[in-house]
């Protein structure tokens, strides 16, 4: 992702995770019944949703850390390209907290990013149908197959 001011990016338990054995970190997996059909769950999130860039239906989670503005109203004490000593003195317009922009900007960029995963996806399935669609109705990869002429002819 690229965002202004971002300093740090985590997925899940993050940098905490790293802290972890690897027997405390993973996600452990439930069978859980719902109408008589049996589905599996991460029982925690320490991936943050993600099992090898893969969603693995958990929540998605992250953080985001953003750095303070450094443009400030203070004057600071710098030096200029020769290395002599001299004053840096803002002047005008400058936001003093990046932090009302901040929450748009992440979420127009998860959404990008999401919505980039989910049309790569598209791709390898084919004209957003599933394998299981496309088998059903007799579909394959080659678009010059007896299977799809018939399909498109239908």
């Amino acid at each position: 992702m690229s965002l202004p001011a971002t300093k740090g990016f985590e997925i899940g338990s993050g940098f905490e995770g790293t802290k972890l054995r690897g027997s405390q970190h993973n996600d452990v997996f439930e069978a859980v019944t719902t109408d008589s059909a049996v589905k599996l769950k991460p029982k925690t999130n320490h991936a943050g949703g993600t099992l090898g860039g893969i969603s693995s239906g958990s929540d998605i989670i992250f953080r985001v850390a953003v750095k303070p503005v450094s443009t400030i109203g203070k004057a600071q004490d710098t030096v200029d390209f020769l290395g002599q000593k001299t004053v840096l003195a803002a002047k005008g317009r400058h936001d003093p907290c990046v932090l009302p922009r901040t929450p748009p900007l992440i979420e127009a960029m998860t959404s990008l990013v999401l919505i980039d995963a989910a049309l790569i996806q598209l791709t390898r399935t084919g004209n957003g149908t599933t394998m299981s669609d496309q088998n059903q109705v007799g579909l394959n990869s080659d678009p010059t197959s007896q299977a799809n002429k018939r399909h498109r002819a239908e």
